[in-house]
């Protein structure tokens, strides 16, 4: 198995126009929700993003009876098989998609007597799978876990499932959409509230769709015994991918960044708001809005200082805590504080620990707590040889760290930013004329 390295070294500008690949989230949810529409009509996925996570999710929808043709890298055609899935042949392998295991498991759960089995890389068969099992379970589903502490393989025999009132305790898209999607197959109503308002492509995608959906505030229902219907959908760019280069160009003086058709859903942009916090000069501009809201944001350079980062603004940019560690690490001044941030600690790895390992590493002070961080701001850093571990953020973000050294920055195991951006290593290059 391949283990790439990167190697990044300061870069004195950040400068030009990209268009970053296709939101991983809506275009999970995309190929989902299209797979699961009747059969006979055909609905065709544009800017789709064909990274290994989002790929695993099309191959599960495909091994349960969907056909979906994929004319280009991001163009997927698709013809649902809603109302006639058929038993997978084999094992769904998920890959490192925590998104594909968790939300086709409630998609499973209502088909009833067909049995399949989930599973997935070392790092997702470590992740925690009892929050969606525990009130999966409340609604009628069989699962039963091969792995420790409730960690997959997971078998599972779909019944006829239940709607719930299910009240989370915690702030999470995947809980909420896995709930809401064994809803469409549940008899009568699945209600579920969260604590703080998560990112809600889920909801769009429901309207969008023409489903029998409402949001109330922090109360979502979903009536069942309807499938979606089938529409042409685009996909806009991914804001957490952008992320990367946002702080890049705001932390240099002298950058300048365009980048075109990316996605600005208030529930994604909290990237943005911390960013104008620290003093980002940053200007957004809505073009598209038909069921995601889209268009260009222009980013000025001008330099960062700290700030904090907690509360009820965590589960909005919690992809995007990696590189704000980062963020925090270039400001010229202050302490960035990240904290009510535990979720971090079951991602595809401990970001928390894996983020201040790597920042000490390059000569940042940092203080770890058992929810987040303390990132002191650094007069230098320095290049040194960083673990990616198996993490595509952690990756990322300390490739754009390395913009700012001294010395050379190298990234080990770079394959796994393949599961969310293919081509990072291209646009970097395109901007700063390095890292190939």
């Amino acid at each position: 198995m391949s283990k790439k390295v990167l190697k990044v070294r300061k870069s004195q500008t950040i400068e030009g126009t990209i268009k970053v690949p296709g939101d991983k989230s809506i275009s999970h949810r995309a190929a989902m929700l299209l797979g699961m529409a009747p059969s006979g009509l055909i609905s065709t996925v544009t800017g789709f993003l064909p990274s290994e996570d989002c790929l695993q999710t099309m191959r599960a929808m495909q091994s349960l009876g969907a056909s979906i043709q994929r004319p280009d890298s991001t163009t997927l055609v698709i013809e649902g098989a809603g109302e006639k899935f058929t038993e997978p042949k084999k094992v769904i392998d998920c890959g490192n998609s925590g998104t594909s295991m968790r939300l086709i498991l409630g998609i499973l759960a209502g088909q009833n007597q067909m049995k399949s089995k989930l599973t997935g890389d070392e790092s997702l068969c470590r992740r925690p799978m009892n929050r969606v099992v525990n009130p999966l379970t409340l609604m009628g589903a069989k699962i039963s876990a091969e792995g420790k502490n409730g960690c997959a393989p997971l078998e599972v025999t779909g019944t006829k499932l239940k709607g719930i009132v299910y009240n989370s305790t915690v702030a999470s898209a995947q809980i909420k959409s896995c709930l809401l999607l064994a809803g469409i197959f549940a008899e009568g109503k699945t209600v579920v509230t969260e604590p703080e308002k998560s990112r809600d492509h889920t909801e769009r995608i429901f309207n969008y769709l023409e489903l029998p959906f409402t949001a109330d505030r922090l109360k979502y229902t979903i009536s069942g015994g309807h499938l979606p219907k089938p529409k042409d959908l685009r996909v806009p760019g991914d804001i957490s991918s952008a992320a990367f280069w946002l702080v890049a160009a705001a932390a240099r003086p002298g950058s300048f960044l365009r980048i075109e058709n990316v996605g600005l859903n208030p529930t994604r942009t909290g990237i943005l708001n911390f960013l104008l916090r620290m003093g980002a000069k940053i200007r957004e501009n809505v073009d598209e809005d038909e069921y995601e809201p889209s268009g260009y944001i222009e980013v000025q350079g001008g330099g960062l200082r700290g700030t904090v980062i907690e509360g009820a603004d965590i589960p909005n940019v919690i992809d995007e805590l990696p590189i704000l560690a980062v963020a925090g690490a270039l400001a010229s001044e202050g302490v960035t504080v990240i904290r009510d941030a535990k979720e971090l600690r079951v991602k595809e790895t401990d970001r928390i620990a894996a983020m201040a390992e790597n920042l000490r590493a390059i000569g940042v002070e940092v203080e770890d707590y058992e929810d987040g961080l303390a990132i002191r701001a650094a007069n230098k850093i320095v290049g040194a040889r960083v673990k990616s571990f198996g993490d595509h953020r952690i990756a990322m973000a300390m490739a754009i760290a390395g913009l700012f050294c001294e010395g050379e920055m190298i990234i080990e195991d770079v394959d796994c930013i393949q599961t969310s951006y293919p081509g990072f290593a291209e646009d970097l290059e395109k901007l700063t004329g390095q890292g190939r």
